[in-house]
């Protein structure tokens, strides 16, 4: 068996996605557009699902997607300042937003 020396070994937890993204998408007046969502820090991020079965369980049955490839996911959020995100993991908010206020925290 031979071993492969790298300058720099890749992160065992780096996952590349094996082809395009289940990517939850919200209706607009122009169509279907991607679904922003906060990071605990109050930060601007794109998702996107290895598999429908993932992005179910995370946002429900009932959310639309489209299938697109990091790349394109990417190009999409880094305009309005988004990081992408593959598979994370959400978790319901502690507090809520006054229901006044829901309209700030909209992305």
């Amino acid at each position: 068996m031979s071993h492969h020396l790298y300058a720099e070994d890749p992160e065992p937890s780096d996952r590349v996605p094996a082809g395009p993204l289940f990517v939850p998408v919200r209706s607009g007046p122009a169509g279907c557009t991607a679904r922003l969502f906060r990071t605990p820090l109050g930060g601007r991020t794109a998702v996107g699902f290895t598999s429908a079965q993932r992005l179910a369980a995370a946002l429900g049955a009932g959310q639309p997607w489209i299938r697109l490839s990091e790349p394109a996911l990417r190009a999409l959020a880094e305009p309005v300042g988004a990081t992408v995100v593959t598979d994370p993991r959400l978790t319901p908010e502690v507090a809520r937003v006054p229901r006044v206020h829901q309209h700030l925290r909209a992305v």
